[in-house]
């Protein structure tokens, strides 16, 4: 195994000095990242969406439940399927309470376009409290780009359209059958009755939202992802999966 160089204490901390250099430098440039996030315009939405909750049917207002914001994790659970995905599950497991975000005047919830009871059943495998809604077959998913679907909508998926995903290297999406999705993270802000879409990513973008995450770019096997440097570093067990894209 490929692992960090021994050396003496002196020498382990003048490296160590040399990289919080660097910490604190990722620290303002984030800091100003996040400002230019926050900076972003927002698109009011017009569009009703009905969604089916717990209590029965649910408009988009009623997900930010009396708070001024929202976010919504797109997570994959295709209504044929009797499980959700296992990299969104492992995400969701990660987040634990909410009661920071509604201190932040935030709500959070789940949306999936696989029946309410299935999600339903899931959620309650897992043990979590967070409020999980299904889109059905309304046009929220296909809006956000996270269903795929070009009898429904134009090929785009973290920005990028079919003809940008066609020239990039192990690109699977553009290939697989349709309709087919893929996760990502909104938020919406409420102002009186109106709302406002004010931001999504994808990919690897709801990584930050994870302890987990975060606390294993602190280690030095990291994340023990395929794709992380330096490698050699223990990989994770092979494990079964409910398919994912």
């Amino acid at each position: 195994m490929n692992l960090p160089e021994i050396v003496s204490r002196d020498e382990w901390l003048t490296a160590r000095r040399a990289l919080l250099a660097e910490e604190k430098a990722f620290t303002k440039q984030r800091d100003a990242l996040n400002t230019r996030r926050r900076e972003l315009p927002m698109v009011r939405l017009d569009k009703p969406y009905t969604f089916t909750g717990a209590a029965g049917p649910a408009s988009l207002l009623d997900l930010f439940e009396g708070r001024p914001q929202l976010l919504v994790y797109h997570f994959m659970f295709q209504p044929e399927w009797d499980a959700g995905c296992s990299n969104c599950t492992w995400l969701v497991d990660d987040i634990g309470t909410q009661n920071s975000l509604h201190e932040a005047n935030t709500s959070f919830a789940l949306v999936s376009r696989a029946p309410y009871e299935k999600l339903a059943a899931y959620r309650e495998t897992r043990g979590w409290e967070y409020p999980w809604y299904s889109s059905g077959d309304t046009d929220f998913n296909y809006d956000f780009h996270v269903t795929l679907d070009e009898s429904r909508v134009p090929f785009e998926y973290n920005y990028r359209s079919k003809a940008d995903w066609d020239v990039q290297p192990d690109n699977e999406f553009t290939q697989s059958p349709q309709p087919f999705d893929l996760h990502g993270m909104s938020c919406f802000l409420q102002d009186g009755e109106q709302i406002y879409h004010t931001y999504s990513t994808y990919g690897r973008g709801p990584d930050a939202m994870t302890f987990t995450v975060t606390a294993l770019d602190l280690t030095p096997l990291g994340r023990q992802e395929p794709w992380e440097k330096p490698s050699g570093r223990t990989p994770k067990p092979p494990t079964e999966e409910t398919p994912c894209h």
